[in-house]
């Protein structure tokens, strides 16, 4: 089981509305969840929290972005379990997984998660995955490995791409000899940089998840998108797509249309959507319309 000798400091994150801590915000959606613990094939164990399992709903596979858990879909978990059996991953070497073999090589991670899909996924119903930024990534990966009853992969903010970005500040390593208040100004920053479009969309629940999972992340998922994995796997997709995008998502804003060329060029009927005044964490800076429009998406998509 993945341990951390280093418990980061979480006094300076601000609380909820109501009183409590973001701690328990999470604590209290995490509940509500069935929490499983999947062998991969290196024999560590990879975590998965089920919401709505044993409900006959269509599954739904949540892959979350890098350096990140399945905190990421915090406020998309419970709104989507009302539609859909909703699996949401710690990806191999992130959040409460073990690593993979080769925390570097987005095949390794790939293969830990394929093994794991083989043994949770229903036998009798298809399903979809969802990958935000890095976990759309692996999904495109995992896509290539799976059978026919993956339907389809959904790219939210996907990295990897071998395309232009624009040029941002850059983010600061938490480490474990900064003070609480340091831990949250600097994890508030790098949230401000790389995932929202609006400062004013994060609060506690998002600077104690920011503290969290990249104080504990072991894999390297940054170098993986750096070096455009998801460009060299696209010809090998066969599976349907689909793409959303923030507004002004900083991996990718203002160079939407060098992405749509690649992915309609692609999949040419891909349903391609944004959502507006968002940035790279939509499915959280825009809650709301990103839980509406998921399930649009699905929705159209043959059976």
């Amino acid at each position: 089981m993945t341990s951390h000798s280093w418990i980061p400091d979480f006094s300076a994150v601000p609380r909820m509305a109501d009183g409590r801590t973001a701690a328990e915000h999470i604590a209290d959606v995490e509940r509500q969840s069935e929490a499983l613990r999947v062998k991969m094939p290196n024999g560590g164990r990879m975590m998965w929290h089920v919401w709505g399992g044993n409900s006959g709903k269509p599954p739904l596979v949540l892959f979350h972005g890098g350096s990140g858990s399945w905190i990421h879909w915090i406020r998309n978990v419970l709104p989507l379990s009302q539609r859909y059996t909703v699996y949401a991953a710690d990806l191999p070497g992130l959040g409460d997984s073990d690593p993979p073999d080769d925390v570097r090589d987005v095949w390794s991670v790939t293969h830990g998660v394929k093994a794991a899909l083989d043994q949770i996924m229903p036998r009798d119903q298809r399903y979809d995955i969802c990958g935000f930024s890095f976990g759309g990534m692996v999904g495109g990966h995992v896509s290539t490995l799976v059978d026919e009853r993956l339907r389809s992969v959904t790219l939210v903010g996907p990295g990897g791409f071998r395309l232009r970005r624009a040029a941002r500040g850059p983010l600061k390593r938490l480490t474990r000899d900064m003070s609480a208040a340091d831990l949250a100004a600097q994890a508030r920053r790098n949230l401000e940089l790389l995932m929202v479009a609006d400062p004013a969309a994060l609060d506690g629940v998002a600077i104690h998840m920011q503290i969290l999972n990249s104080t504990r992340a072991m894999t390297n998922s940054r170098s993986m998108s750096k070096a455009g994995v998801l460009s060299d796997c696209l010809p090998s997709i066969r599976t349907r797509l689909n793409a959303i995008w923030g507004e002004f998502d900083s991996t990718a804003y203002p160079y939407m249309d060098e992405r749509e060329t690649l992915l309609r060029g692609h999949q040419p009927d891909i349903d391609l959507r944004y959502i507006a005044g968002a940035g790279h964490w939509v499915a959280y800076e825009r809650a709301d319309d990103f839980n509406a429009m998921l399930p649009d998406m699905l929705g159209r998509l043959p059976a």
